[in-house]
């Protein structure tokens, strides 16, 4: 059974952030080159380089060398998240802060694109990866923007994103992990959900910087620590994500949900999956908060916390996460009905008694 996490007071939720953004992402797939061309021919993004077996891709506007990571691995699955420190020595105090938790890291002295990192393992399985120094892109010939502040000209693929955005992760306190993270990294809380029928919260959003959100986390009932529920890109405009979601379909790749709009962050949204089964979501628009003492507010999927108009249910399958394992994930619309009688039942099935 998992337990009833306590409704805590949100002002514990305020601690200075060492922490400026998420720089990129390392997934796992059993098949490298299948992942690298659906994110590069289906999605738009661009390879960059490749070294070791691995695939590094990125979004024209991203500002660092490449925002994805592929991997070999067995299943799909979240290899690392990398964030970015705001200074060398903000750096160095993130290091200490995680290690005064009782949560041991390894620094190295660098490694594809960026410079000295500290690297650990968060309390609840999900690899880390912060640093401070690292590679600039500068686009080669016939990349190059003709605006001083872009990274490389604007993609001229369909449904190219700009952005990488966040990362979405699953575990078995959404509160708990909400608590450390910030207490820790300094990470804003900025929502909660709870389900309607009992005080059991399943989902959160956190940030670094004024983004309503650069990470989230769901509730999960498996024993498989480290799992993870979507990765996410963004664009510009509403106009794009339904170009995407467009040319996506017309090119064999169906939508999982959306596009439709989040109550929480109030980002457009759509949802497919890539070969390896594993999620990604798009987003555009969402709200900018700079309220340095927030606190975050308690929403229940009655008043449209995932869905905003309050109008489409959320398929089955987004309960899913990755790697696979027994057992439910919550997404922002709360949990399933067979997650719901899982937590509000536990003698529901024989022999719990």
């Amino acid at each position: 059974m998992i337990p009833l996490t306590a409704i805590s007071t949100q002002k514990e939720f305020n601690v200075e952030t060492p922490l400026s953004h998420l720089a990129h992402l390392e997934i796992t797939a059993p098949d490298v080159e299948s992942s690298a061309r659906f994110y590069e021919e289906k999605f738009g993004m661009r390879i960059v380089d490749r070294a070791g077996g691995n695939v590094y891709l990125r979004c024209w506007g991203d500002y660092y060398r490449y925002s994805l990571v592929i991997t070999e691995g067995p299943e799909a699955s979240l290899g690392r998240m990398a964030w970015r420190t705001n200074s060398q020595a903000a750096l160095e105090t993130a290091a200490q802060r995680v290690e005064a938790t009782g949560v041991q890291g390894n620094w190295t002295a660098g490694g594809h694109g960026y410079g000295k990192s500290y690297e650990f393992t968060g309390p609840y399985g999900h690899p880390m990866r912060l640093f401070f120094d690292v590679e600039r892109f500068v686009a080669e010939p016939g990349f190059e923007s003709t605006y001083p502040d872009r990274p490389e000209r604007r993609s001229s693929h369909a449904a190219a994103p700009r952005f990488l955005d966040h990362v979405t992760v699953a575990c078995s306190d959404v509160r708990g992990f909400a608590k450390w993270y910030n207490e820790a990294l300094g990470f804003r809380v900025m929502a909660f959900v709870d389900l309607d029928e009992a005080p059991i919260t399943v989902f959160s959003v956190l940030t670094t910087n004024e983004k309503s959100h650069d990470l989230g986390v769901v509730l999960d009932t498996s024993n498989r620590a480290g799992r993870v529920n979507h990765i996410a890109f963004w664009v510009d405009a509403t106009e794009d994500l339904l170009r995407t979601a467009d040319v996506m379909m017309e090119n064999g790749t169906p939508m999982e949900y959306g596009p439709s709009i989040h109550g929480v962050g109030e980002q457009n949204f759509l949802y497919f999956r890539d070969p390896s089964g594993l999620r990604v979501e798009l987003n555009s628009g969402g709200y900018r908060n700079y309220v340095p003492d927030w606190e975050a507010n308690t929403w229940k999927p009655s008043e449209g916390s995932n869905n905003f108009y309050k109008n489409g249910a959320m398929p089955h399958s987004m309960t899913e996460s990755f790697p696979p394992a027994e057992g439910f994930t919550a997404t922002e619309e709360g949990a399933s009905a067979e997650m719901k009688e899982a937590l509000l039942n536990p003698y529901a099935k024989q022999g719990r008694g």
